[in-house]
């Protein structure tokens, strides 16, 4: 896509965006942290990385084997 425009065009994008980054509110980390950390204490008891997959749910075990006799 980008290959197909001019440089003027790539840049006027580069103003778009840096415009809507410049004007997104900024939250205080101190608010933020504790926020954060009940929401994954709260999806922690869900989230498979932590907790694991069962092994009858896990998609990627392997079926079955070959036997070679």
């Amino acid at each position: 896509m980008a290959r197909d425009m001019s440089d003027k065009d790539i840049m006027k994008m580069e103003l778009e965006q840096l415009q809507i980054e410049v004007s997104t509110p900024r939250i205080a980390m101190s608010k933020t942290t504790p926020e954060l950390v009940s929401f994954i204490e709260a999806a922690s008891a869900e989230d498979p990385l932590i907790k694991g997959v069962p092994e009858d749910k896990n998609p990627f075990k392997e079926k079955g084997g070959c036997v070679i006799t």
